[in-house]
């Protein structure tokens, strides 16, 4: 195998799961006054042991990413409901090394990656109210539904097994719920990534992926607006992928752990820190996730 292809090889089997790994977000179904707007700046560093399939002939797989991004999101009614819609653009830079065949070998890459948009619709819990209104409306529970889409803008060429782009569309429909119990909170959400086909894969063969649920739980308590501590846990199952009809060994059932802080910083700023861990994993996602978070608020 030559040394290109070695490292090609290294470097994908972390970045076909590393969009996905990050996924650990309390707060994702909570409401919030129509025409409120967010602009976001994070930055998120994944690092540590890869896990790979125990048939391919690689050890002491290391990989560090950083993943630079910038997002903008806004609540909106439809119809009484509250909805909102949110882009986000990352910017992803990564080195990885390992042995393949007893002989070290290591990869970089740096790019644009792909886009990512969400939309989210509150089914049961809060109408859609003005700001001037929203803070007379007391908690409730609150449940609802969201469709996230990864567009394949981010950097690719099938010349490359090495890619920071995906050069596939994938759709997640997800469900969420929130319940508040005074100044404490439990949310959990149930959705399963979609991934279409990559025709143009290495060297012009063709990658399918099955179905990767994702099931996330969190608790936590608010001190005051904007400043809350959150627990979270997930699991991923499924995702084994296909290369030219030919059923890889990467089926996943990982799960992770973590915490996130949110804190006011100012009128309109608050900041974030975020962490979390690999608890069991069978293949990928056994490295530790850190990410820092600068947003801010305005309403219309």
């Amino acid at each position: 195998m030559p040394c290109l292809d070695t490292r090609a090889l290294l470097f994908s089997l972390l970045l076909s799961g590393a969009a996905c790994a990050q996924e650990l977000e309390p707060r994702a179904y909570s409401t919030a006054p129509v025409g409120t707007n967010f602009l976001v700046a994070n930055y998120t560093r994944l690092s540590g042991e890869v896990s790979t399939d125990p048939s391919a002939p690689i050890a002491n797989v290391q990989a560090t990413i950083d993943v630079y991004t910038m997002g903008y999101s806004r609540s909106f009614a439809l119809g009484d409901r509250l909805a909102s819609a949110a882009i986000i653009i990352p910017y992803v830079n990564a080195d990885l090394t390992g042995d393949v065949f007893e002989q070290a070998a290591q990869a970089h890459r740096g790019g644009l990656g792909d886009m990512r948009l969400r939309f989210a619709l509150n089914l049961i819990g809060n109408p859609a109210v003005a700001p001037r209104d929203f803070a007379k409306i007391p908690p409730r529970t609150s449940v609802g539904a969201s469709l996230s889409v990864v567009v394949p803008t981010g950097q690719y060429t099938q010349a490359r097994l090495i890619n920071v782009g995906s050069n596939r569309w994938a759709f997640k429909p997800e469900v969420g719920v929130s319940q508040p119990f005074g100044d404490w909170f439990v949310e959990g959400s149930a959705g399963v990534w979609l991934f279409a086909d990559n025709n143009e894969f290495f060297r012009g063969q063709h990658r399918s992926q099955d179905p990767l649920g994702v099931f996330q739980l969190h608790t936590g308590y608010n001190f005051k607006p904007g400043f809350w501590i959150a627990a979270n846990a997930a699991l991923y199952t499924g995702g084994r992928t296909t290369v030219d009809g030919v059923d890889k060994e990467d089926l996943q059932h990982n799960s992770r752990y973590g915490a996130t802080l949110s804190v006011p910083l100012a009128h309109g700023w608050s900041g974030k820190l975020a962490w979390s861990k690999g608890l069991a994993t069978r293949i990928g996602g056994n490295y530790d996730i850190v990410s820092a978070t600068l947003q801010y608020r305005w309403f219309d």
